[in-house]
């Protein structure tokens, strides 16, 4: 039995086998990742021991340190906040609110929020926390 062989490299390359490889991997790595929604502001929020993982909601109000509030990602007051409120409860249909507030931020501003979403309509709030650092 004789076996045709040569030095000449290959003219052809099929890529097939290297895209299959290749959306495997994407659909693993998207199947695998967590997706969270977060604002695009930064905020230092408090510390708890026994912090509990928050279910993802389109649903959020960060508060700054300087006390600038948002709505989402849109910047609005505490007067104004009602009105956002109750545009995003439209939008969603969840009846949670979670509450980003800087840990230097004072409670009453925080008591502000909460009763700007209770005069919406919405019943249930979160007030997202750390893992306290050990």
């Amino acid at each position: 039995m004789k076996f045709n062989t040569s030095n000449q490299p290959l003219s052809i390359f099929s890529y097939s086998s290297l895209t299959d490889i290749v959306l495997l991997l994407v659909i693993f790595f998207l199947l695998s990742s967590q997706f969270v929604i977060q604002t695009g502001v930064k905020v230092k929020l408090p510390d708890s021991k026994t912090n509990e993982s928050s279910e993802p909601t389109n649903m959020i109000v960060t508060i700054t340190s300087a006390g600038i509030v948002y709505a989402g990602s849109d910047e609005t007051n505490v007067e104004m906040l009602p009105l956002k409120l109750s545009e995003m409860l439209k939008l969603s249909n969840e009846n949670n609110l979670v509450i980003r507030a800087d840990k230097t931020v004072q409670i009453d501003l925080v008591i502000k929020v909460i009763d700007a979403a209770k005069s919406v309509g919405i019943g249930k709030f979160t007030i997202e926390t750390e893992k306290e650092n050990p």
